[in-house]
């Protein structure tokens, strides 16, 4: 069999992490530990670190708060088959996430979710992954280690500190750009497509809950590079 060099596990995984907004979170019951399989709303902080905002009333959270070990699942929600599609499955331990970032972070992604973020029994929740499992067609099943999926940012922190601002800003100055970089660099249908996150690799673009992710031709971890490389892509957006 000819080998695939086209395919990267590496970057099909964190393209699924990255533009997840939904999956299946499977938690163990406690005294049976009888598998529990439950629909979650995803978002990531920087790392790709996956976040989900949950309540201790549900029995997954009730779960988790037991026995930490889960796994979630993300697809790419492809028309048709869904077995023809991509998937991913990340496994490992979940805990409260006392990160003051993670609630800018998933309220970017899903900002209907503000009104509830403030109850009393919510709190925000992140998945340490321990392993990954890729499954994006026929010979193209790969078992991935953490450091595949998530992103580095150990010398990040001048981005990561400019990410709240410089999201703002596009969004408010630059909306045109976002919708070029959506349409014209992934080849996304036109329509209101924001920035709902920057990391050192790349940019997310939403509309509605539809997500995409368009990584940057080069790793930026600070303000000044980061606008260089968003003015070359909308020039090569603009370009096309």
């Amino acid at each position: 069999m000819t080998p695939d060099t086209a395919f990267d596990p590496v970057l099909a995984a964190k393209k699924l992490l990255r533009e997840g907004r939904s999956g299946a979170l499977a938690t163990l019951m406690p005294g049976s530990g009888d598998p529990y399989c439950s629909l979650v709303n995803v978002a990531t902080e920087s790392s790709g670190a996956p976040l989900m905002l949950l309540s201790t009333l549900a029995i997954h959270t009730k779960n988790l708060l037991a026995d930490a070990r889960v796994s979630l699942m993300l697809d790419e929600r492809k028309d048709g088959d869904p077995l023809e599609g991509a998937r991913v499955m990340l496994m490992g331990s979940c805990s409260k996430n006392p990160d003051s970032s993670a609630a800018s972070s998933y309220l970017r992604r899903h900002p209907e979710a503000e009104m509830f973020a403030g109850f009393g029994d919510f709190a925000f929740y992140r998945i340490d992954i321990a392993r990954a499992h890729l499954v994006a067609g026929f010979g193209r099943i790969v078992d991935l280690k953490p450091a595949q999926v998530l992103t580095d940012v150990s010398d990040a922190a001048a981005l990561l500190d400019a990410e709240k601002e410089a999201i703002a800003h596009m969004n408010a100055d630059h909306a045109e750009a976002c919708r070029l970089y959506a349409t014209k660099l992934i080849g996304a249908p036109d329509g209101d497509w924001r920035c709902a996150g920057i990391d050192p690799e790349g940019l997310e673009l939403q509309n509605g809950r539809v997500a995409l992710r368009l990584p940057f031709p080069q790793r930026v971890t600070a303000p000044g590079p980061l606008r260089a490389v968003l003015k070359q892509l909308a020039e090569q957006a603009r370009a096309k």
